[in-house]
């Protein structure tokens, strides 16, 4: 019996042990941990100039043509590429879009291969789609001119060039050659030196719609192809006048070259290489016997529509308020979408995002097709709802709300997912009216302008951080880091901040240092300044008619000097322009050429017309971007009766009311409303203080240094407007507090005079129980109010967006209690809720609904 039963267990096990491998063997294996198993990738060679066995490299996947990104590439990549191209290895790489910028997505960032991979995608890398690179960093390689024996592929690189690169309309109606944009002409093709035409045989308003989209215009318009047909038959010694009473073609005559035959597009592409064509082969000369050169008219947007600028805002007026927008982005046309839904703005999650839905909004925007669909926060991250997840347009559709996509909620995205866009805009030849002089780097320089044929200089005078972003969005190098003045041997007037009134800092530009009254103190309060001298300690600003002083007696030894603290002096090399051809700019922030800016007609007005104090500029491809965190504020805001003698420090920082001096110090209590601020950094850099560690001024009464003399503005207003109190916050100590992301550091702390700033993704919390922390509001009257708060208000650091400064609260004060409620920053709700919000009518009690 135990034989046997040992027999059968024993069959039973080999039985099992059969059936588990029959099992196994039947499965698939399954994938690895790092590789998933992907579509088929294939790869071609692309750009202008170039040879057969060099190019852009440019991957086909996800039935999407992109392009690799340059950021950490090296000749490991390069050997990799050239072998899936066919060649035996790679004898170089090239940089920074050397073979013409692609279009489409960025497939691949951040590539580092050991080069004996068998496919890029066995390479380590950011992830397929995920890359912080716009097209001006599109790799390209140099390979060895040797192919792998018996290699076959359907996309050999011809030596002819086989598909279309750029794309231009030559404007041929006289008076249309100098005017820009060129919104009329004929379409060419860039095609080795020079340039060909392209077929008009089954041309159609689709491929139009394609080439208006390229050239930055939002839609076509109806060709007179008879017109240009009759132009075509005249003689050429016909005489131009005879060609047509209001519009006259040159009387030039060019050889015609076609390149391009049957074109189809769909009207959807984005780039005129997406859609089908023929080209044609060797001598073209003869092609196109019953045809002419294709021609489009293209319908230029709001911002680049000429004629009457009056009946365009009218238009616009009469449109109302759009439902989508652009924030955040250096250029027009480029910027992190936000759309408008239940009144309140919102930004769309980048599920799904492609080049079909970006090319929706740019063209609902009044821009061209979408030259980029950017996923993660690539043009910073927005605050309130995201509205939108999985858009799915078609490319046909008028407006974004008319695309598929789903609704989110708080678990599907955050704003670390927002989706962005670059649009083509129409060329207009603002960069070549403003370059650099001077400079360590292409970002910097003192800034010359082109005034008719003569280049020349800038004047200083009121040149500010609003000036300074225009004229680096005009140069196309992003936003302004610092606007300065090109000084030599002495201060920079242009960078120093400007005087804020009777209690501004006496470093601040002015001199009110030297104006300062003699005055004498009493008891406790005794002067800073008598004639120019410094006494005692600075309680002086407390007596009518006397200027406070920065510094007491007993001071930091960096503040002993009673000189104001050093400025930054540039000392760039000049070119030879020394001649001053501008002053009086004074910019909105949002223009695209200094010459759409505010500014003196042609006579100079200036304080210094010298090429020593020119304006001049250090532009940077980031910024950050500050903003308050609203529900915070109402969360926390309180009234306190704080007695007298315990706000000496805030006195002399100017953190009370002026009808505080007139107080029976050190009796008696002033009221104050106390509130916290946390303020968030979502833009692409770090928030810096505009000035050095060597400038920031000693308080001896707080003991801790002010690396900007005003941070931030506390305002109570009345529903029209006015100003009934007010208060300032100076930035003590602006450090990262939390961040929001568990892999973020934390880069600034104030302790040990550490280095101060806001990191990307981090806030700096100013708890209510700080001094200065509040409004004086004890000569406020009981009634209904809006507080406001702005950050940043003197824009002494350049932001990504300033709009998003400002946020607003409704508030009831009663005279012994307030109620605050509806706080909103200020460009977050519609133009309807915010006229509702500030003629908001009050309440009858104390219930908030």
């Amino acid at each position: 019996m135990g034989s046997c039963g040992t027999w059968a267990w024993q069959e039973l096990l080999v039985l099992l042990s059969s059936l588990w491998l029959w099992v196994g063997s039947a499965q698939p294996t399954p994938p690895g941990p790092t590789h998933a198993p992907g579509p088929q990738l294939k790869f071609r060679l692309a750009g202008y100039p170039r040879k057969h066995n060099e190019g852009r490299v440019e991957v086909f996947y996800n039935d999407e043509w992109g392009t690799i990104c340059d950021d950490d590439f090296t000749l490991a990549n390069a050997h990799v590429l050239c072998r899936h191209l066919g060649f035996v290895a790679a004898t170089g790489w090239a940089h920074s879009a050397k073979y013409g910028k692609g279009v489409g997505r960025i497939w691949l960032d951040n590539v580092n291969c050991a080069g004996g991979e068998k496919s890029i995608g066995d390479c380590k890398h950011r992830g397929w789609g995920n890359s912080d690179c716009s097209h001006e960093e599109d790799a390209g390689v140099i390979c060895k001119d040797e192919r792998i024996p018996g290699f076959k592929d359907s996309n050999v690189i011809e030596t002819e060039q086989s598909h279309v690169e750029e794309v231009r309309l030559r404007p041929v109606v006289s008076g249309a050659r100098r005017q820009l944009p060129v919104t009329e002409g004929i379409v060419e093709v860039r095609y080795k030196d020079g340039w060909a035409q392209i077929c008009d045989e089954g041309w159609d308003s689709q491929n139009s719609r394609v080439v208006c989209g390229m050239m930055g215009f939002p839609a076509e318009k109806k060709v007179n192809r008879n017109f240009y047909k009759q132009a075509k038959s005249q003689p050429k010694q016909k005489r131009r006048e005879d060609i047509g009473s209001k519009k006259r073609l040159f009387s030039e005559r060019q050889q015609l070259n076609y390149r391009l035959h049957s074109v189809s597009c769909t009207g959807t592409e984005v780039h005129l290489s997406m859609c089908t064509f023929e080209f044609y082969r060797g001598n073209a000369s003869a092609a196109c016997g019953a045809g002419m050169p294709a021609v489009v008219s293209c319908v230029p947007g709001p911002l680049f529509a000429t004629g009457n600028a009056h009946k365009k805002k009218q238009r616009q007026q009469q449109q109302g308020q759009p439902r989508i927008r652009l924030k955040g982005g250096a250029k027009v046309g480029e910027g992190r979408v936000e759309v408008l839904k239940n009144s309140e703005w919102g930004t769309i999650c980048d599920d799904r995002w492609n080049l079909l839905s970006a090319s929706v909004v740019c063209r609902e925007l009044g821009f061209g097709s979408a030259k980029e669909a950017l996923t993660g926060a690539r043009m910073g991250q927005g605050t309130g709802p995201i509205h939108m997840n999985e858009v799915q347009c078609l490319g046909t559709e008028k407006s974004l709300w008319s695309c598929p996509f789903k609704n989110i909620t708080q678990e599907d995205c955050k704003h670390t997912e927002d989706a962005a866009i670059r649009c083509n805009i129409p060329y207009m030849g603002y960069e070549n009216l403003i370059r650099l002089a001077g400079g360590r780097t292409a970002f910097e320089g003192r800034v010359e302008v082109k005034r008719g044929s003569k280049w020349g200089t800038v004047c200083s005078d009121g040149w500010t951080t609003k000036e300074a972003m225009v004229a680096c969005r005009q140069l196309g190098l992003g936003y302004s880091l610092h606007a300065v003045t090109v000084g030599a041997g002495g201060e920079a007037p242009g960078d120093t901040p400007a005087s804020t009134g009777t209690g501004a800092s006496l470093t601040a530009a002015g001199g009110q240092r030297d104006a300062a009254a003699p005055c004498c103190g009493m008891g406790p309060l005794r002067a800073a300044w008598v004639r120019g001298q410094r006494c005692g300690m600075a309680r002086c600003w407390l007596q009518p008619g006397c200027v406070r002083a920065v510094s007491p007696t007993v001071a930091s030894p960096a503040t002993q000097s009673v000189s104001p603290p050093p400025q930054e002096t540039w000392y760039w090399d000049a070119s030879n322009v020394t001649e001053m051809v501008l002053s009086g700019v004074k910019c909105a922030g949002h223009e695209m050429s200094l010459s759409h800016c505010q500014h003196h007609s042609a006579s100079l007005n200036c304080k210094n017309t010298g090429t020593r104090f020119a304006a001049g500029v250090i532009c940077s491809e980031t910024a950050s971007d500050l903003l308050l965190h609203a529900p915070l504020v109402q969360e926390t805001a309180y009234i306190e009766d704080r007695p007298l003698h315990m706000l000496y420090c805030a006195a002399e920082e100017n953190c009370l009311s002026s009808s505080a001096r007139l107080a029976n110090w050190p009796y008696g209590h002033r009221r104050l409303l106390r509130f916290s601020s946390q303020i968030h950094n979502n833009g692409r850099a770090d928030f810096r203080p505009k000035a050095g560690r060597h400038s920031w001024v000693w308080h001896e009464c707080h003991r801790h240094y002010h690396s900007m003399d005003i941070f931030t503005h506390y305002d109570i207003l009345t529903p029209n407007g006015t100003k009934v109190a007010e208060g300032h916050k100076a930035s003590f100590c602006l450090e990262d507090t939390e961040c929001e992301e568990a892999d973020v550091a934390k880069r600034y702390e104030c302790a040990n005079f550490g280095e101060q700033g806001i990191t990307v993704g981090c806030w700096d919390l100013y708890r209510h129980d700080i001094d200065c922390q509040w409004i004086d509001i004890t000569d406020v009257k009981p009634g209904n109010y809006i507080l406001q708060v702005v950050i940043n208000p003197n824009f002494e650091v350049a932001e990504s967006d300033f709009t998003n400064n400002a946020m607003k609260c409704n508030c009831k004060y009663d005279g012994h209690r307030i109620w605050v409620h509806s706080c909103h920053i200020g460009d977050a709700l519609s133009e309807e809720a915010n006229k509702r919000f500030e003629q908001y009518p009050g309440q009858l009690n104390n219930q908030i609904s």
